[in-house]
């Protein structure tokens, strides 16, 4: 179990009101976790800060960079927008967690680097996490449904170009092949 090393940073006072702290029960990367929070913690604040996964990156705090996307029950979500409170109960991942047991990278993050779909690579877990939804989904997505998905990132350093390559061949991997229209 991870137990964040306190609820509260020292020398913070308490909120004011009684009802500021919560009690989440959640699991992240497949540990389960049991954390006070306040309500106005963000999921991407209680990920870096009290549980050190700093994979998660905080670009532009307005859930338009996309690099703060973690998953949230198997959706990617914007977790600097999401609260931690509203993580109660939930499955969350982050980049972190997309390796199996004794292997460095995940198959995704495999068909990032092999195709050089990241540059500086701030963008890269964002990216990572939500080509990772489309590799689990039930059939393969259609090509507008990638670019649609892709749409919330943003990328400052490439063209794109080895990015959709990494998405195809992590599709290609989990879906064989995509047949020629």
């Amino acid at each position: 179990m991870i137990t964040p090393a306190s609820h509260r940073p020292a020398g913070q006072p308490p909120l004011p009101e009684p009802t500021a702290w919560h009690e989440i029960h959640l699991t992240v990367n497949g540990d389960p976790v049991v954390a006070h929070v306040e309500s106005r913690l963000l999921l991407s604040d209680f990920l870096r800060q009290r549980l050190g996964l700093t994979g998660t990156h905080i670009g532009c705090e307005h859930g338009v960079c996309g690099a703060c996307t973690v998953l949230m029950d198997q959706v990617p979500v914007r977790s600097c927008l999401t609260l931690a409170v509203q993580a109660d109960g939930t499955e969350a991942r982050t980049v972190e967690g997309l390796a199996d047991d004794g292997e460095p990278l995940g198959p995704v993050q495999r068909a990032f680097h092999e195709q050089h779909g990241m540059q500086c690579g701030f963008c890269t877990p964002g990216f990572v996490m939500t080509c990772t939804a489309l590799t689990e989904r039930t059939e393969r997505p259609d090509e507008e449904t990638v670019t649609d998905e892709l749409s919330g990132h943003l990328c400052r350093c490439t063209g794109y170009q080895n990015i959709r390559a990494a998405v195809r061949q992590a599709l290609d991997e989990s879906f064989g092949p995509q047949e020629a229209q």
